[in-house]
């Protein structure tokens, strides 16, 4: 089945989830006093508890659903269906509750139904406001991701025991079965993604090697197999990276291979200290046991036939195309690549010894793009832009599979330059490194 077939697929089960409860709900009798508006707002809250619901699958790390959209797309749409499901919840809430039924002092007059519906609705606001502004709050990206995973499974839950509990929607056999099944497949998730993959992880093992120190603060582990063959990826790929703890554990951060695919018996990661976490991986110890959960993504070279490379990084973003440069050495590619690597200063240039070693290796140039240079530096200076392109790429660039990976921002530059000098845009492929 081809990328594009199983994403209309993919659509498709979107679309089903969305409409399914909603139509079986309003097949239902209207109760006495129920109008228009009632009716409007139950449809809003099944859409808004199916969007819910959806949510937790598309960050489930299911492989088949992200190849064909890419993780960043996947990302995306993940972040705003989260706003649509919000909008829908608090309207839902706002027209159908009964007001005089939530009395603040009396709390154990107020029906459970209620209680449960509120429930719902607070934990979707608090993770909705606390994924927006995480560094706002200043919260670590370990601390948001704990509370993510608690207040997403508050919500679903409180949010099926109201439906439930409201009871007059799914009164009949028919559509409390409908009610149990998608109970069931979020308890499934729930199932997978905190107690069978981590057991999966727990059997396969990895162990740091070397501990290599490099530019800006980023260090490289080499990690080994322990006790099995390791993992074949693609170049480009990443996976979630757990070192030091247990694979049960809620935490877990994605890095991307910086080593070749057809290296054997070991992969490196490049991990430049920005947080909590990141910022102790200097002092972790050769023998330290970590968990790898990969290979993820379509961020790669394999995925796309080009008659040449463009690879453009930022900062850290070096690490998924050093992996498609050492990958294409080592099969003896002979294509041309152009690497564009845009950094502050010579001196922050992660990985930069590895990359010259491949100048002998590869048709490869590079093209350094400095904020601040070194004095009677001759190379480019500022940012990654279209004349830059434009004086640098081959004849045929036209041709090439181009593949960006850095913040946000230059990311959309980037996206804008290559088309306003003629690349198509369909072989224009980025991967961000800033979620959230």
């Amino acid at each position: 089945m081809t990328a594009i077939v199983r994403g209309i697929a993919w659509l498709g089960v979107f679309v089903g989830i969305c409409v399914a409860p909603l139509v079986f709900a309003l097949m239902s009798t209207s109760q006495p006093g129920q109008g228009f508006w009632t009716d409007f707002s139950v449809a809003l809250g099944f859409v808004g508890l199916a969007l819910m619901g959806i949510e937790f699958a598309l960050v489930a790390r299911v492989r088949s659903l992200a190849e064909p959209f890419g993780t960043d797309a996947v990302i995306d749409f993940h972040r705003q269906i989260g706003y649509t499901g919000l909008i829908f919840v608090v309207i839902h809430v706002a027209l159908s509750a009964d007001w005089s039924e939530a009395n603040p002092f009396t709390p154990s007059d107020t029906p459970a139904r209620v209680w449960f519906g509120g429930i719902a609705a607070a934990a979707l606001l608090v993770l909705v406001a606390s994924s927006v502004w995480r560094r706002r709050l200043r919260l670590s990206y370990e601390v948001w991701q704990g509370l993510h995973a608690v207040l997403a499974v508050i919500a679903v839950v409180a949010a099926l025991v109201h439906v439930l509990l409201v009871n007059y929607y799914v009164d009949s056999l028919w559509k409390q079965v409908l009610w149990s099944i998608m109970s069931a497949a979020f308890l499934w998730l729930l199932v997978w993604v905190r107690l069978l993959r981590p057991l999966r992880l727990r059997r396969r093992p990895w162990m740091v090697d070397r501990v290599a120190p490099d530019r800006e603060s980023t260090t490289i582990l080499t990690l080994r197999p322990d006790g099995h063959d390791g993992l074949r990826f693609e170049p480009g790929q990443f996976a979630w990276i757990t070192v030091g703890r247990s694979p049960f554990s809620i935490t877990s951060h994605p890095f991307s291979f910086c080593s070749s695919a057809e290296r054997e018996g070991s992969l490196d990661v490049a991990i430049k200290a920005a947080g909590d976490f990141t910022s102790s991986i200097a002092s972790v110890e050769p023998g330290t046991v970590v968990y790898v959960d990969g290979p993820h993504g379509v961020f790669s070279i394999d995925q796309y036939e080009g008659a040449g490379f463009c690879l453009i990084a930022g900062g850290v973003g070096i690490a998924p195309a050093l992996s498609m440069l050492e990958t294409l050495a080592d099969r003896g590619d002979v294509r041309p690549v152009v690497l564009f690597a845009g950094n502050r200063a010579w001196d922050t240039i992660i990985l930069r010894d590895r990359v010259d070693q491949l100048a002998t290796r590869l048709n490869l140039a590079v093209v350094h793009v400095l904020e601040v240079p070194p004095p009677n530096w001759d190379g480019e200076i500022g940012y990654i832009e279209a004349d830059i392109f434009a004086r640098h790429l081959p004849t045929g660039f036209r041709r090439f599979q181009y593949f960006a990976c850095g913040p946000t921002p230059m990311l959309a530059a980037v996206e804008t330059a290559l088309v306003g000098i003629g690349a198509p845009a369909d072989r224009i492929h980025t991967e961000k490194f800033d979620w959230v």
